[in-house]
């Protein structure tokens, strides 16, 4: 695997020589400053290309081999008319993307929210603090914050009366804890939505269900894949996290089946995924080696995290990265065979882009301010762990 961080650009806290430190040659980055649907410029491109290379010359290399994320804009994904001219934006700025020697493109279709949590700060045993989903409190927010008109048909009788318990022992400082967190914006902001004009977002889908939903995703990757195998970029869209639908809205990239589908859409190896074991690991039906088995060729990036059920099954933590409920020997074993596979067959692109995927919040960064799950030695320590598994593997030939 070639191992890479997320950046955020010049205001992340964790710079590219801490990146550059622990191991990495690639990064992963976005042009977070571009309004959504807005072509990104061969110019805007080189100019973040080349702060990512500065000091190459020096010190180890670093190249930015992963875009996180080229996102979509919602008119797309509620497939409204401007969607045609939103689209051909996004083909330029793929055919840019390529023109500036950048090749793996990531992306989601989530509706509104990007990943959502309960809590930012969830305290661990070794006192490091953790990402965690909690579905009552989820409810508490649904039910009683927002007042979502049709929140009730989504909860049982008996979370909706544990919620509203919990809710009133609250203190105002937590209620508005939580919802800063469940309205947190995209990775690369720290802004939240509004809570006064938020549910009007979600109004927008009333008319979009499931299956509206995956006709629009496939309605544009149909449009931009064949762009993308025309310029050489490898597209990987990020699953659902969590992989169910919240606050009324479908998710459709959530399971083994939707995969399929998704691929099937568009038959060709640019139409590809980003295998985040965390998002997917989240569903007990998700059979994760299995997936990288039948999907291995499409698999063009990858997110390594575990999370930890807890007793509600509904309910998880980010736990590190070689615990948990995702075996993750089992998963980079199987990676790992993919890669001789891809050798095997010639293929350019045998070697996968990975970063370790969140991080516990730990040491020195506990007193430091960072970007929710992108501290600099949580995710230090978890690409450690995972360099040393798969060297293990290689080096005990257990693919074989």
């Amino acid at each position: 695997m070639i191992h890479t961080m997320r950046w955020f650009g010049p205001n992340d806290p964790v710079s590219l020589m801490d990146i550059r430190q622990a191991g990495c040659t690639g990064v992963v980055t976005a042009l977070h400053q571009i309004p959504v649907g807005e072509v990104w410029s061969i110019e805007a491109i080189e100019e973040r290309k080349n702060l990512i290379e500065a000091g190459n010359d020096k010190f180890v290399p670093l190249h930015w081999l992963v875009v996180e994320s080229l996102p979509v804009h919602e008119a797309i994904k509620k497939g409204l008319p401007e969607r045609e001219q939103l689209i051909e934006n996004y083909k330029t700025s793929l055919r840019n993307l390529a023109e500036c020697g950048i090749f793996t493109v990531c992306y989601n279709f989530m509706p509104v929210l990007d990943w959502s949590r309960t809590n930012l700060n969830y305290e661990m045993p070794d006192g490091g603090k953790a990402l965690r989903f909690v579905w009552e409190d989820f409810a508490i927010f649904d039910l009683y914050i927002l007042k979502r008109p049709a929140a009730k048909n989504d909860f049982t009788s008996e979370v909706q009366i544990k919620a509203l318990n919990k809710l009133n022992q609250m203190t105002k400082e937590e209620v508005s804890t939580l919802t800063n967190t469940v309205l947190l914006g995209l990775p690369g902001s720290e802004e939240a939505f509004d809570l006064n004009t938020f549910q009007g977002l979600l109004d927008n889908y009333k008319n979009i269900g499931d299956k509206e939903l995956r006709e629009n995703l496939y309605y544009f990757i149909q449009q931009i894949a064949p762009v993308a195998q025309e310029v050489g970029i490898n597209l990987c869209i990020h699953p659902d996290d969590p992989p169910k639908p919240l606050l009324g809205l479908p998710r459709v990239v959530s399971t083994e089946s939707d995969l399929k589908q998704l691929m099937a859409a568009c038959d060709i190896r640019n139409n590809g995924i980003t295998f985040c074991t965390g998002s997917l690991g989240i569903r007990t039906d998700n059979d994760l080696t299995g997936m990288i088995e039948k999907f291995g060729e499409r698999i063009h990036f990858l997110h390594l995290r575990t999370i930890k059920r807890e007793e509600n099954p509904l309910n998880f933590h980010e736990a590190a990265h070689l615990v948990g409920d995702v075996d993750m020997y089992e998963v980079v074993k199987a990676i790992v065979a993919e890669t001789h596979k891809r050798q095997g067959e010639g293929r350019a692109d045998w070697n996968i882009p990975m970063r370790p995927d969140h991080g516990h919040q730990i040491l020195d960064d506990l007193h430091k301010r960072t970007y929710p799950g992108y501290s600099a030695i949580g995710r230090l320590k978890g690409l450690a762990e995972l360099r040393g598994l798969e060297m293990a593997i290689e080096k005990a030939e257990v693919i074989i």
